[in-house]
């Protein structure tokens, strides 16, 4: 089937992410391309959305696009930015802003009954962003909208679907904002709302089951949300055809590898357990610098998955294995075509990408259109239990990253001892799931202590829990004292080796959510 969809233009925000997950919860698909790759509109095309960005369309560098091939031909809505350049193309003016209106503004309606402001209250709040403003509309603008600060806080074009807001919809600041984005997919586009997890399953499947064929797939099974759900994806598809392997790297949480075993093959994955160990540690031996451990685990995970991946294509005879699947999912497609090339490299990613050209595999990627949380939607319509499902981020290389300096098996234990405290606790507390991500880290220091009248000189391990969205940003959690003086006790009274436990409270940015 497919899907009618609205394009949204990427001029570099910080929010184009964003619009995309509100335009997907209000059950419309979406795609991101970045404005130097537009792509082709056709009868699925119903609108697009043109996002903010960092650039002035004053300046001479500006993202520009050729709007004549959008405008009258598809329903178009401009944000901030966007909105900007509407006006800038339209032969109206955009000037510097004698102040620069950021955060919290009210939204004052010059058209209350427009079709943009059904069900949106007059004087409601509004998030603004911006350090330029409107000062002349082209002809055939109109404001339909302001704040007290901005004359134009939202236009329409007369006789054809095309708006501006000034306003960013997609932030949860914006009180009105996911109706204003419902009005405009709905009423001025006129989308029909098909696109939801139990659609995509089932269309997921039967497409899974016409590009494979009879061919065997492997697939690497960390135990976390994106490759658990690619899995189920794929062995409703191809069944027994599918090759699940868990590799242990000696840097995963306590009982992980009985948890993923259990649960995976309890749902009728076959899935190969290889455990690595002491493999890693060797290669690991003594290197505390966080890029070289990281790709040190990366080089190590290809090198074992390899092997097995051969095993099992020998053991399945005829022409082998000839897939590779992974789970990777739309944020990591939209990074790779981000508008402005790859970002600066704050840290490397630890993922699979040398296996396909290592192995000579095609590779199947079934959850490459979704967000995470529409992953975790994807696994609740194929009914698998919620507590994989809404586990925390882990991160890829495990508590190599987590453990900052050079990694021991003793370092190991007493962190994986420790932090399953801390996550046992939070689901005690019933703090868990107002948490997007927790761990603990290991530190680099000791501290002196006292313990039964005797001095002590141990280690010191660190809390880290944020609230977030995506990933992209985060703020530190803030846990009720209580709770900390609880952790901390029963860490340090049940952890050999640990005497102190801090908690940090750094936000990202400008901080990041990993240590290391």
């Amino acid at each position: 089937m497919q899907h009618q969809v609205v394009h949204i233009i990427d001029f570099g925000s910080q929010y184009t992410q964003l619009i995309a997950r509100r335009v997907r919860e209000l059950n419309v698909y979406c795609e991101i391309h970045p404005y130097n790759k537009l792509p082709e509109l056709n009868a699925q095309v119903k609108g697009i959305i043109l996002s903010g960005g960092p650039s002035s369309v004053l300046d001479s560098e500006a993202p520009l696009i050729d709007l004549d091939t959008l405008r009258r031909k598809v329903a178009v809505l401009g944000i901030c930015y966007g909105a900007q350049l509407m006006v800038q193309k339209g032969g109206g003016r955009v000037q510097p802003s004698s102040t620069r209106e950021y955060g919290r503004a009210r939204l004052k309606m010059v058209q209350s009954n427009h079709v943009l402001f059904n069900n949106v209250t007059d004087n409601c709040q509004v998030w603004m962003s911006h350090s330029d403003t409107i000062g002349e509309l082209p002809p055939g603008f109109e404001v339909i909208a302001h704040t007290d600060a901005v004359r134009v806080a939202a236009y329409a074009v007369t006789g054809e679907p095309t708006y501006g807001l000034q306003f960013h919809p997609e932030v949860m600041h914006t009180k009105h904002g996911k109706d204003i984005l419902a009005n405009f997919l709905y009423k001025v586009c006129a989308c029909s709302g098909d696109w939801s997890a139990g659609s995509f399953v089932d269309e997921t499947v039967a497409e899974l089951r016409k590009q494979l064929g009879d061919d065997h797939v492997v697939l690497g099974l960390s135990g976390g949300v994106d490759s658990g759900v690619a899995a189920m994806l794929l062995h409703r598809a191809i069944g027994k055809r599918l090759h699940c392997i868990f590799i242990d790297n000696g840097l995963l949480r306590k009982n992980e590898t009985r948890q993923v075993e259990s649960a995976y093959g309890g749902l009728g994955l076959n899935v190969t357990h290889v455990d690595a160990t002491s493999r890693f540690y060797k290669e690991l031996s003594g290197v505390a610098e966080p890029e070289r451990k990281r790709k040190i685990i990366g080089k190590v995970f290809i090198d074992v998955f390899d092997e097995k991946a051969h095993e099992i294509s020998d053991e399945v005879g005829g022409p082998g294995v000839r897939w590779l699947g992974q789970g990777t999912i739309y944020p990591d497609v939209i990074e790779s075509v981000s508008v402005k090339g790859p970002s600066a490299t704050i840290k490397s990613h630890h993922n699979v990408g040398g296996l396909p050209d290592k192995m000579k595999l095609k590779v199947v990627e079934p959850l490459r259109n979704l967000f995470k949380d529409e992953v975790r939607r994807v696994g609740r319509a194929m009914e698998m239990n919620d507590a994989l499902l809404s586990r925390h981020p882990f991160p890829g290389p495990g508590l190599g990253v987590r453990i900052l300096g050079d990694i021991t098996p003793e370092k190991v234990r007493m962190l994986q001892e420790a932090d399953a405290i801390y996550i046992d606790e939070l689901h005690a507390h019933g703090l868990y799931h107002q948490i997007w991500q927790a761990g603990t880290v290991f530190l680099p220091v000791r501290s002196v202590g006292v313990m039964g009248d005797e001095r002590t000189y141990e280690n010191v391990v660190c809390l880290r829990a944020v609230t977030s969205v995506d990933g992209m940003t985060a703020d530190w959690f803030q846990f009720p004292h209580e709770f900390l003086a609880s952790v901390s006790s029963a860490i340090i009274n049940k952890v050999k080796g640990i005497n102190r436990v801090v908690y940090d409270i750094s936000s990202k940015p400008p901080s990041t959510i990993e240590w290391e």
